[in-house]
């Protein structure tokens, strides 16, 4: 009975167990966390969003190539002459014997279809279909630069975890050390072989440790929240990443152009478009000849008659003189053309510019994070050595604060170098126009 019971508590256990909700947190590589800021950030939705309304643009300007159909229906009764005298007419239940000057109450139901078709507008339909989709080919490239720069913000944001959380192990490694050579400090208080002052100086220096590491700690669950953001996660949603092999410069070609940066691409369709929006206003001075036909039918009860009938022609539209609008509209055209053309070519310079500086920022980082593993190095064997000496009495305790100073803010140069490399290669990669998504 008793090995009954307790296979029976393990199960009940056990289903409680899977009934609890898990509280560990997801962990995060960071091509998987770029993955998903693309596939649920709001910034990538409302990207998504500006590229359907582009799209839906090019739908709206492609109508025009389309004929307009309408049906209409109506049902009146009147005594008025005239519209009396049409209905009847309409019906076919006129006779000679009508009063034309009081034709009765009349009554009719009237149901119509008309449809236009534009044989000729000047040039402004096919313009303006062409600058709408020049627009929805700028959304589409728009919609592919904001996603790499979601991907880049994403990977600052991975690494500035990284950077705290090092951050934190350097400070905690410092107070481990500090509160060591405290606790020999005691000792030697105790025997009458140090100065309470020199304890005392350890003690305030622990105590700033402490409250560094209290900061870094802040710092790093700001990171992590700021993280879950990117991504699109709850505020409370705990999040862990999974830390990468060390960072490696991004090799990019001198020869590098700037033919893949999503940005130019767009600019470029821009000026098209706005090349072709001058097309739309100069047709403003142009004819249009527009066909039609309509067939309508109508029917009467007050005097039983109904009859039907249709309607077909072409006609045409030549504005002669419109006061100057179209002359406006066109020196407006072009001179959005001309802003464009001018937005392009100081696209074009600042992104050589942003490519030199990443370039230059990437060799910078190289160069500190050497720097900062050198530091490191000869850091921390003068705290080994160091040590050693407070520990046998030949070192004060100010000078052993200096050296635990120095081999913190060493370590925390690193993490900060190391995480600045992964972000410089990031940065160049993207001036370069090389996609940080996986699969964008």
């Amino acid at each position: 009975m008793r090995v009954k019971s307790l296979t029976l508590l393990a199960a009940i256990a056990a289903l409680a167990n899977c009934l609890v909700p898990s509280s560990i947190a997801a962990s995060w590589t960071l091509d998987a966390a770029i993955a998903k800021a693309v596939e649920s950030s709001p910034d990538a939705m409302i990207a998504r969003q500006r590229l359907e309304a582009a799209k839906a643009v090019v739908e709206q300007a492609n109508s025009a190539n389309a004929p307009r159909v309408n049906l209409g229906a109506t049902y009146m009764q009147t005594n008025n002459p005239m519209m009396a005298f049409g209905s009847i007419l309409s019906q076919g239940v006129f006779t000679f014997g009508l009063d034309f000057n009081n034709p009765g109450q009349v009554d009719n139901l009237n149901v119509s279809g008309t449809v236009g078709y534009n044989l000729y507008s000047g040039g402004r339909k096919s313009a303006g279909i062409a600058a709408a989709r020049r627009g929805a080919e700028s959304a589409e490239f728009d919609r592919a630069a904001a996603l790499e720069d979601l991907a880049t913000g994403v990977t600052r944001s991975f690494y500035s975890i990284i950077q705290a959380h090092e951050g934190v192990g350097a400070l905690e490694a410092a107070e481990k050390a500090m509160a060591e050579s405290l606790r020999v400090a005691k000792l030697r208080y105790n025997e009458g072989q140090m100065l309470k002052s020199e304890m005392l100086n350890l003690e305030v220096r622990l105590g700033e440790t402490r409250d560094q590491l209290l900061g870094m700690r802040h710092n790093e669950a700001l990171a992590h929240r700021q993280f879950a953001f990117l991504l699109g996660l709850d505020a409370g949603e705990d999040v862990e990443i999974v830390p990468p092999p060390d960072p490696v410069p991004a090799e990019v070609s001198p020869g590098i152009t700037l033919e893949n940066r999503a940005e130019l691409q767009s600019m470029r369709r821009r000026v098209s478009a706005a090349e072709q929006m001058v097309g739309v206003a100069r047709s403003g001075n142009k004819p249009s000849v527009n066909a039609f036909a309509s067939y309508q039918y109508d029917q009467g009860w007050r005097l039983d008659g109904h009859g039907d009938s249709w309607t077909a022609g072409v006609k045409a539209d030549w504005p002669i003189f419109d006061g100057r609008e179209t002359s406006g509209r066109v020196h407006q055209a072009e001179a959005e053309l001309a802003q464009a053309r001018e937005g392009l070519r100081k696209l074009e310079l600042a992104l050589g510019l942003q490519l030199e500086q990443a370039r230059l920022a990437q060799d910078l980082a190289v160069s500190q994070l050497d720097t900062a593993k050198t530091l490191v190095s000869q850091a921390t064997e003068s705290a080994e050595i160091s040590r050693a000496r407070f520990d046998s009495g030949a070192l004060l305790s100010t000078e052993l604060i200096g050296v635990e100073t120095r081999l913190a803010e060493a370590r925390m140069r690193l993490a900060v170098a190391r995480a600045q490399l992964a972000v410089a290669a990031s940065d160049l990669k993207r001036a370069a126009g090389v996609s940080l998504i996986s699969n964008p």
